[in-house]
């Protein structure tokens, strides 16, 4: 029974029945049927022993009695989308890249820490999708003339294609639960990156899809790039030939 606040304050507890009269206040009672989600299956997710992220290594192993070699920039490492590691093994979430980057020692070891101290092991794994640092990238030391042939190796790093898949956390897990740390971890990466789960790459994918069918437009970067409309073909680049625009 609902009784205003007010009446309780001037009415003491030894007279209340007496003023309040039967039938002056009304309770109804309302049983209603609330429909549940059934809670997902995860009986064909199996937790592996090592369900954390192991520690990368800094430096690529090489063979005894071998010199570790040089190489140029090669920027092709990042242009271009990711063809092959652009999907979720496990169909549950991770960490996509938006744009190209590479990824020093350091930025695993912040994924490594912050991931593994967030998520619960007995229920939570971990697998990483990139490779160890590998690319070597020299540096001369400050003060140094000019000359003098490429300078020694500073530190290796790991490049990364637009849509590659960077981490993967599967287990027993909804989205909601692990959303929070793992938009922390792609905010602080080096490159533009996202947490998604398995039915947002494909809502992805079906909306790319759907607006390039649905365009109207004849006049597309691809057909005027192989058109060469307006002479467009000074200014483009190369990379331009082959994904028309879409990449920077």
């Amino acid at each position: 029974m609902l009784v205003n606040n007010t009446v309780l304050k001037v009415v003491s507890s030894t007279n209340l029945g007496k003023i309040c009269a039967p039938g002056m206040f009304s309770m109804i009672q309302v049983a209603g049927l609330k429909n549940f989600k059934a809670p997902k299956d995860y009986s064909d997710v199996i937790i592996p022993e090592k369900p954390k992220l192991s520690v990368m290594p800094r430096v690529p192993t090489l063979p005894p009695q071998t010199k570790p070699f040089k190489m140029q920039k090669s920027l092709r490492f990042m242009m271009g989308p990711e063809e092959i590691h652009n999907k979720l093994i496990h169909k549950q979430y991770g960490i996509i890249a938006l744009m190209g980057g590479r990824l020093r020692h350091g930025h695993f070891e912040m994924m490594r820490n912050t991931l593994n101290r967030k998520i619960d092991p007995k229920r939570m794994f971990l697998v990483y999708r990139v490779d160890a640092p590998w690319q070597p990238l020299t540096k001369k030391g400050q003060g140094k003339r000019m000359g003098g042939g490429k300078g020694p190796i500073d530190h290796y790093v790991t490049p990364i294609k637009p849509n590659r898949v960077i981490v993967e956390l599967a287990g027993h897990c909804e989205f909601d639960e692990v959303k929070g740390f793992l938009h922390q971890v792609a905010h602080i990466l080096p490159f533009k990156a996202m947490a998604v789960s398995h039915e947002m790459l494909e809502e992805k994918e079906a909306r790319e899809k759907l607006d390039e069918d649905r365009n109207l437009n004849e006049y597309t970067m691809k057909y005027l790039i192989q058109n060469n409309m307006g002479f467009i073909k000074r200014w483009c680049r190369k990379g331009d030939y082959k994904h028309f625009g879409k990449y920077i």
